[in-house]
């Protein structure tokens, strides 16, 4: 797919804040003053109208200076204890960042460091930025519509089998608001019924209006077996493996695993890690459960001698499935820290 009007596919997802960073002559990305003052500037760490002036305060000498160090003293000096709170999350986040020379290195760190503290609207961030530069260039509407999958929460439906993904966000958005946004908001108070808006799904002949939407995260991805949707989000998959880990993988769907030696799985999320280990095991699954498996994967290692023995040569399967809600929560760092891989220089 190079759908591609006037080179739009070159230029996409600023609110990631990727091009407020910079590349070493590896391709890694190093940490810029730009892009901590672009955290600084969203609308979590933006005091309120009613901030107090030392919140207010220390938010312009960030923005001015972004590695001013942040003592504990002048955040217990802040007025609102829910800011506090927010800007200690803040401090701990930046200076972790600051303490590796890469965006990756300190990316990979935050989840073989000991248990996570930061919520997931740090991670998922991180791993937007990530995922831009991986994808820097990009034509592909199909592959830049699957990457979403690993930052935003998705929505589930099932139509005639077909799993179809959804922004979770943009769901529930379009539900309170039927697509009219604060005029739709007011009707909704006002209990006047809305019309159902449904989503377009990403399809060969819609796909160069990817590009034109901007943040919108509107088009709904086929994930049915032999789609574009699941073929790319395979691609990013190894991509993301590559960028992070320096590994070349091979990924490719699977409708199921039928692998008497099956050796290695990873989750992509915690439901599919639950379901994996569960079915590995022996133990009977609910048929109910097993349907919330929403894709398979076979991954495979370009040099085997990256892989710990004794499990070399064998390949490792992969699931992305949806809880018990519809919800689906990919968790990209699984896919990082869960393959069974020797010292990788």
């Amino acid at each position: 797919m190079n759908a591609d009007p006037a080179g739009a596919g070159l230029d996409f997802w600023p609110g990631s804040l990727w091009h407020r960073l910079e590349r070493d002559a590896a391709g890694r990305h190093r940490i810029t003053d730009d892009f901590l003052r672009g955290w600084l500037e969203r609308p979590e760490l933006t005091p309120p109208a009613e901030a107090g002036p030392r919140e207010r305060a220390l938010h312009a000498a960030l923005l001015a200076r972004p590695r001013r160090p942040i003592t504990p003293v002048s955040l217990l000096a802040l007025e609102d204890p829910d800011a506090r709170e927010n800007w200690e999350l803040f401090a701990a986040f930046r200076d972790h960042l600051l303490a590796y020379a890469t965006l990756e290195e300190a990316y990979l760190a935050l989840f073989t460091s000991g248990p996570v503290r930061l919520p997931p609207v740090f991670l998922d961030g991180l791993a937007w930025a990530l995922l831009r530069g991986i994808l820097d260039g990009c034509r592909d509407p199909f592959r830049a519509r699957a990457a979403e999958c690993l930052f935003r929460p998705q929505r589930v439906t099932m139509v005639e089998g077909t799993v179809l993904l959804a922004d979770a966000e943009t769901v529930e958005r379009q539900a309170r608001t039927g697509g009219l946004g604060s005029l739709g908001e007011l009707l909704r108070r006002a209990q006047i019924p809305l019309a159902p808006v449904e989503l377009e799904v990403l399809r060969p002949d819609n796909a160069a209006t990817y590009w034109t939407r901007g943040e919108r995260f509107d088009l709904v991805l086929d994930l049915g077996f032999g789609r574009e949707g699941l073929d790319s989000l395979a691609r990013v998959l190894e991509a993301w493996v590559a960028q992070l880990l320096d590994v070349a993988v091979r990924i490719e769907p699977v409708m199921r695993i039928r692998d008497e030696r099956w050796s290695w799985h990873v989750g992509l999320d915690a439901e599919a890690t639950a379901i994996l280990n569960a079915l590995w095991e022996g133990l009977e699954v609910e048929e109910e459960r097993l349907a919330r498996l929403l894709a398979l994967f076979r991954l495979e290692f370009r040099d085997p001698s990256v892989v710990r023995e004794p499990l070399r040569g064998r390949p490792v399967y992969l699931a992305l499935a949806s809880d018990p809600a519809g919800r689906v929560r990919c968790k990209p760092q699984n896919l990082l820290v869960n393959l069974p891989l020797g010292e990788v220089g």
